[in-house]
């Protein structure tokens, strides 16, 4: 299976720079596997397709500012002291470290891609605060480094100074404070994500309890979105592709919950890989590399409410695989054609 088979044009102006202003208020494409067909509608609308007994699986993931700025510390040495007039050049950087996920026990260890990778080799520190340095240790096969902090004990409440909201690079600004809450869903809860689950952010709790009172049940897997979801794909040939591993978990009563459902619906292409690895292996955590291309039997999902996503990448291929792969990218060029909002912070499908 070629990767070349799934991509579409899709003009530059389509792909969404901003949030909506109403969280609910996207346009939302409903496409209909048995019938083949589809039909424009809002994202208000969604509720009217739930029925008594479906249960709501959304991922409760909460993204953290996982973009720092530093300096190589060996070239660009601060002088310690929160009023040197050099702090305000310090802080803007010629470092970027972007975090994906901790990888010792301790917290202190993290995978991460580092630009200029070609300038930071094993062994090199960079400085991101007089209190807070990292060395890079190890280098992984697609580039990745560990890291290591050394310097304040509360890496968290640091990054939560210092950090950027990690707003993918097709958005082509810089983020700002507004998005610290909007590029998170309004049940967000357990942090480590360094993207959003983007179909959840059109929720809103009234949109919630429109969902509960049609008969719905609602329950909440994490999956901390990482590598594994955005990073392109490195095989032209699909069957040779693999993805990054996250994280999962479900607790026994969201657990519960699915168990006595008649059918999933699915928010997000990162429920549908939770859900399908927890089948899959029995596991109600652990770490995950499912990879859902056309082909793939889906045990557990019964529809699926998703974002509009890149060509040529996991994402796509999922839904490709869920809907089938004419039928979804028939649907999307009827969006592009539409002038649908593309990507994270644009308008959804929903797959039934």
């Amino acid at each position: 299976m070629d990767l070349a088979d799934f991509d579409y044009q899709l003009p530059d102006e389509l792909i969404a720079q901003a949030p909506p202003t109403d969280r609910a208020g996207g346009r939302m494409l409903v496409v209909d596997r048995r019938s083949g067909c589809w039909e424009d509608r809002l994202f208000r609308d969604f509720p009217e397709f739930l029925h008594p007994g479906d249960c709501l699986v959304l991922n409760d993931s909460r993204v953290f500012p996982a973009r720092l700025f530093g300096h190589r510390a060996g070239l660009h040495a601060l002088p310690v002291g929160k009023n040197n007039p050099k702090r305000r050049e310090f802080l803007s950087g010629d470092v970027e470290v972007f975090l994906l996920r901790t990888v010792s026990a301790d917290g202190r260890d993290w995978e991460a891609l580092v630009r200029p990778g070609r300038k930071l080799p094993i062994g090199e520190r960079v400085r991101f605060t007089p209190d807070l340095e990292a060395e890079i240790i190890t280098r992984g096969e697609f580039g990745e480094r560990t890291i290591r902090f050394s310097g304040t004990a509360d890496l968290f409440a640091e990054f939560e100074k210092i950090g950027h909201v990690p707003l993918p690079p097709y958005i082509k600004r810089p983020d700002d404070a507004a998005d610290r809450e909007s590029y998170q869903t309004v049940f967000a809860r357990e942090r480590g994500s360094v993207a959003a689950p983007t179909a959840g952010l059109h929720f809103t709790h009234e949109i919630l309890d429109a969902c509960r009172a049609r008969g719905a049940a609602v329950a909440y897997v994490t999956l901390h979105v990482g590598l594994g979801t955005f990073q392109p794909l490195h095989s032209e040939r699909v069957e040779d592709a693999r993805l990054h591993t996250e994280s999962y978990w479900i607790t026994e009563p969201n657990a519960a919950l699915m168990r006595a459902s008649n059918r999933l619906v699915a928010v997000g292409t990162t429920s549908v890989r939770t859900i399908e690895s927890a089948l899959a292996t029995g596991a109600a955590s652990g770490e995950t590399d499912i990879f859902i291309y056309p082909g793939y039997e889906f045990g557990a999902t019964g529809a699926l409410l998703t974002n509009f996503h890149l060509p040529r990448t996991s994402l796509l291929l999922l839904v490709c695989a869920f809907a089938g792969a004419e039928l979804a990218l028939t649907a999307y060029r009827h969006a592009v054609e539409e002038r649908y909002r593309f990507f994270s912070y644009g308008d959804c499908m929903l797959i039934v």
